[in-house]
């Protein structure tokens, strides 16, 4: 699988937490959201890059495999990759550790299809200027 890879700590705040101190299951859609961010911004292609050429890209399928809790006051890192495509799609796959013991706490996938901000309707093929970043970084790899 042709990947590209970056990685993303978060501290587990109380908010995320239920009455056991364990990270409520909903906030893991909320780390994924910092970590597409975080790469977002360190890979040149943000939500206001798509935004700018046209685009809206959103969530049409998220999955996610919880291995290991984790709890009020651990940090957690999120490793993310993208999967080029040649589908009109996004495919993001994380990975969650407990950043203490480096264990696996939950595995997971989004998809997120290109839609035209005018029409509101769902495109058929990347966006060339997506295509170009894509080429840029499966080089870099």
């Amino acid at each position: 699988m042709n990947l590209l890879k970056t990685e993303i700590e978060l501290n587990i705040r109380f908010s995320e937490t239920d009455a056991m101190g364990v990270v409520w299951h909903g906030n893991y859609l909320k780390y994924f959201e910092d970590a597409r961010e975080y790469f977002g911004e360190k890979f040149g292609m943000t939500y206001l890059n798509i935004y700018n050429n046209g685009f809206f890209t959103p969530i049409v399928k998220s999955e996610i495999n919880h291995k290991k809790p984790l709890y009020y006051g651990e940090k957690l890192k999120v490793e993310i990759s993208l999967e080029f495509t040649k589908a009109a799609k996004i495919i993001h796959h994380y990975t969650v550790y407990k950043l203490k013991t480096n264990e696996i706490c939950a595995t997971a996938k989004t998809i997120q299809v290109f839609m035209d901000s005018k029409t509101m309707e769902m495109v058929l093929n990347l966006p060339s200027f997506y295509v170009k970043w894509q080429n840029k970084h499966k080089k870099l790899q």
